[in-house]
């Protein structure tokens, strides 16, 4: 595997390195060696998938707090989506920026998003399906979310979204106490 990191500290790109012959290749897309050499998560308590039917639906931006803080390795295992982290720790150096990379099934690359940061995604085909690695139970106590237009932050999604949550579409302005838990 090659892990690029991103404008965001933590935040890393990661392509495989098929290995292939004429049946097709073999590639790893997670090995506990590699992961630790880079001092990345390695304990992943759940994998999950979503679909999104539609193009254009957009999905985030969402992130947990305390202990339920989520580690999320994504895959887009169908179509194309447009992934996005923004960098909502205290301490970062990067905080209220974002990094963004385009997913698919033909590229193979992941997106690795650290606790703290926000995650979203745009679907730019229809029938697009990922999956991820997480890192901590879904803990409705502790989930947060950013709305996807705050200014705040001027996330540039590729498109307008088609289709939204109204729970993602009417997140309130960020406010740094609710948001960050201080």
């Amino acid at each position: 595997m090659k892990f690029t990191e991103t404008d965001l500290p933590g935040v890393f790109l990661i392509d495989i390195e098929p290995k292939g012959d004429e049946r097709g290749f073999f590639s790893r897309i997670f090995c506990i060696d590699e992961f630790i050499a880079r001092g990345l998560e390695t304990r992943f308590l759940q994998f999950n998938t979503s679909f999104s039917k539609m193009k254009h639906t957009l999905r985030g931006m969402h992130y947990q707090l305390g202990d339920a803080a989520e580690v999320k390795v994504i895959k887009c295992i169908r179509g194309a989506l447009w992934d996005v982290v923004l960098d909502l720790r205290p301490d970062s150096s990067a905080f209220g920026k974002w990094t963004a990379a385009e997913l698919s099934a033909e590229n193979r690359r992941m997106m690795y998003v650290p606790h703290g940061c926000a995650h979203g995604f745009m679907s730019l085909t229809e029938d697009v399906e990922m999956m991820y690695f997480v890192s901590a139970f879904y803990d409705p106590t502790q989930e947060r979310a950013v709305r996807w237009n705050d200014p705040v932050f001027g996330i540039d999604f590729p498109f307008a979204p088609a289709l939204i949550s109204e729970k993602d579409a009417f997140i309130r302005d960020f406010d740094r106490t609710w948001h960050l838990g201080e």
